[in-house]
C-alpha cells in the first residue's frame, strides 16, 4: 500500500469516526408479557372507492396489483386486508344497468392532480371484481351513508352479498369481513352531507336505523362471519360528547340490534395537513417523536374500545392531506415513516393499519394503473407512467418480513435513548428471533457532509444469547429519493411488481454490533 493511499484511508476513517455514534441497546431474549401479538395483515390498505376496478380489474385480474399484494402474503402467510371506501364511499349509488362503474370527476389541478369522484354509479360487476384478489383476502366494504339513502344501501348490500357468496369467492376464500356505514361522519356538517351542528347523537340514531335495514337485507346475525365496522371518524373528542368511540358507546350504539354486530372500531389519522413539500417537512414526518405523538393521542379511544371487547384499527391513514405532499409522501424517507408508524401502532393496541391509496395519489404504496398526467402537479406526461410501486411499499415489505409467517409473532419496542433511532424485537413463540433498527435521520440529496451512522451494540437480557446473526438492509439513496430503493439487494421497482435481483445479506458475529446509516433500516435475524 502506498503512503498516499494509506493517508487517504486515515482521512476516511477520521471522517467516519467524527460522524459515527455508538450506543448500546438492551434486547430481551424472551418475550415480555406486554408484547402484543402482531396480525399478519398489520399493514393493510384502504382504497378510494371511485376507481376500485382500476385496482382489481374488470373481466380479468390486474396482475400487477395482485402481485404486489401477493408479495406480502408470501412473507406473512396472509394477504393485506382491504377496506374499500373513503370519501367516494358516500357518493356511490347502484344501478343494475351499469356493468362495472361510471364516475364523474372534478377537473384536476396542481394541488390535487387526481381528485375523488363527485359521483359514482356501480353495478354487479363492480363488486364481483373482488374475485381477483389473492386467496383468503378479507374485505371491508363501505356503504353510502352520507346521502342517507337507505335504498342505495339496500341495493349495494344485495349486490355485495351476491358476489361474495358466488363460487369464485368461496373457492378462493375471499371473505366479506365487515360493512362500513359511511365515511367520516364527523365532517358531514361541513361537507354538505348534513346540516350545521350535526352531532354524534344524531349520527348514532341514524346509523342504527340504516344498519337495521342492512342487517335485515343481508340477514346478518351473531353467527354471521360478516360484521360491522363502527366509527370511521377523522377526529375524536376523546370524551362521551362529540364524535368519539366513547360518545357513540354512551349513546347506545352497541346495545342496539345492529350495533351488537359491531366487531371493530375504526378511526382515521393523517400526520398533517400540508399540500406542498419541503425537506423540513420530510424530516418531521420521519422523526420518532412525531410518529409517536401522532398516535398516542388515541390511547383513551383504544382503551374504551378494548373495554367493550372490540378490535381497534386505523381504517384510513397516511402521511399528509391533499393525497400526500410532493417530495415528501412519495420518497424514501416516507418508507421509513411507514415502517415505524405501522410497527409502533400495535404497541398501543392498534391491531391493523390501513394505509390509504388512490389512483395517482402521492402517498400511495402501489400505483396499479398507467398514468397520463403527473401525480405531482397534474401536467401531461410525455410518456405514460406504467404501474409501479412507490417507496412506501418497501416499508410494508420490511414490516411483513419482520413479522414473518408463524402467525403468532409478538413484538416489543426497544427502549433506545436516541431521538433518531427506533427499534423493535420480534419473538417467535417466546424466543427472540429478529431485531429491526430504523435510523430516521434524513440524509438528503442536497447534503454536502458525509452520511452519518449509528453503531449499535446489542446487550441481551436473559439466558441463551445468540452469537451469530444475518444483517439485511433497506438501502435508500437519499431521504428525498423517489426511486432506487433496495431491500436486501432486491428491487420491487419492476414491471411486474415482483422482486428482482439476488438477495444480499451479511452474516456477522453478534458481538461486532451493526452500523445503521442515516435513512436506513436494518433487520437482524439471529441464527
Amino acid at each position: 500500500m502506498s503512503a498516499f493511499s494509506f493517508l487517504q484511508q486515515l482521512v476516511f476513517l477520521s471522517v467516519f469516526v467524527t460522524h459515527a455514534l455508538s450506543i448500546s441497546v438492551s434486547v430481551p431474549l424472551a418475550a415480555p408479557s406486554t408484547a402484543p401479538t402482531l396480525s399478519p395483515s398489520l399493514v393493510s390498505l384502504s382504497l378510494e372507492q371511485d376507481r376500485w376496478t382500476d385496482y382489481a380489474g374488470t373481466t380479468s385480474r390486474n396482475q400487477f396489483f395482485f402481485n404486489t399484494l401477493d408479495n406480502l402474503r408470501l412473507l406473512t402467510g396472509k394477504p393485506p386486508s382491504l377496506r374499500i371506501g373513503a370519501d367516494s364511499e358516500d357518493r356511490t349509488n347502484f344501478d343494475r344497468n351499469v356493468q362495472f362503474s361510471g364516475a364523474v370527476f372534478p377537473a384536476p389541478n396542481p394541488t390535487t392532480p387526481f381528485p375523488e369522484a363527485s359521483s359514482v354509479v356501480v353495478g354487479d360487476g363492480y363488486f364481483q371484481a373482488a374475485q381477483f384478489l389473492p386467496p383468503n383476502t378479507h374485505v371491508i366494504w363501505g356503504l353510502n351513508f352520507g346521502q342517507n339513502n337507505v335504498t342505495a344501501g339496500f341495493l349495494e348490500i344485495q349486490s355485495i352479498q351476491k358476489a361474495f357468496s358466488s363460487a369464485p369467492f368461496k373457492a378462493a376464500g375471499i371473505t366479506l369481513e365487515a360493512i362500513e356505514i359511511g365515511n367520516e361522519a364527523d365532517l358531514y356538517s361541513g361537507n354538505g352531507h348534513r346540516s350545521s351542528g350535526y352531532s354524534s347523537t344524531q349520527y348514532t340514531k341514524e346509523w342504527i336505523a340504516y344498519a337495521t335495514n342492512i342487517t335485515a337485507t343481508a340477514r346478518l346475525s351473531s353467527t354471521s362471519t360478516t360484521k360491522f365496522w363502527g366509527g370511521a371518524f377523522l377526529g375524536s373528542s376523546g370524551k362521551t360528547t362529540g364524535f368519539s368511540p366513547q360518545a357513540i358507546f354512551s349513546e347506545g350504539i352497541l346495545s342496539s340490534t345492529p350495533g351488537a354486530l359491531i366487531s371493530t372500531i375504526s378511526q382515521h389519522r393523517y400526520s398533517g395537513s400540508f399540500c406542498s413539500g419541503s425537506g423540513g417537512l420530510l424530516q418531521d414526518l420521519m422523526t420518532k417523536s412525531t410518529i409517536r405523538s401522532n398516535l398516542t393521542g388515541f390511547i383513551p379511544d383504544i382503551t374504551a374500545t378494548h373495554a367493550k371487547g372490540l378490535e381497534y384499527v386505523l381504517g384510513e391513514t397516511n402521511s399528509y392531506s391533499c393525497h400526500g405532499a410532493p417530495g415528501v409522501s412519495n420518497t424514501g424517507g416516507a418508507a421509513l415513516w411507514t415502517l415505524d408508524y405501522a410497527l409502533f401502532a400495535p404497541q398501543i393496541g392498534i391491531s391493523r393499519v390501513f394505509f390509504h391509496e388512490g389512483i395517482g395519489y402521492k402517498y400511495s404504496l402501489i400505483q396499479p394503473a398507467t398514468l397520463t398526467r403527473s401525480p405531482l402537479d397534474a401536467t401531461p406526461l410525455a410518456t405514460p407512467l406504467p404501474p409501479h410501486v412507490q417507496p412506501q411499499y418497501y416499508g410494508a415489505i420490511v414490516a411483513a418480513e419482520a413479522i414473518g409467517n408463524k402467525g403468532s409473532t409478538r413484538a416489543v419496542e426497544l427502549t433506545i435513548a436516541n431521538t433518531r433511532l427506533s427499534g423493535y424485537a420480534f419473538f417467535d413463540g417466546n424466543k427472540l428471533a429478529r431485531v429491526l433498527l430504523i435510523n430516521s435521520q434524513a440524509f438528503f440529496s442536497t447534503d454536502t457532509t458525509p452520511r452519518t451512522s449509528i453503531h449499535v451494540d446489542l446487550a441481551f437480557t436473559g439466558a441463551g444469547a445468540p452469537t451469530t446473526m444475518t444483517v439485511k438492509r433497506l438501502s435508500i439513496p437519499h431521504a428525498d429519493a423517489t426511486a432506487g430503493l433496495t431491500w436486501g439487494g432486491q428491487t420491487f421497482e419492476t414491471s411486474t411488481g415482483r422482486p428482482s435481483g439476488a438477495i444480499q445479506v451479511q452474516t456477522l458475529g453478534v458481538s461486532a454490533g451493526v452500523d445503521v446509516h442515516a435513512t436506513e433500516a436494518v433487520l437482524l435475524t439471529f441464527l
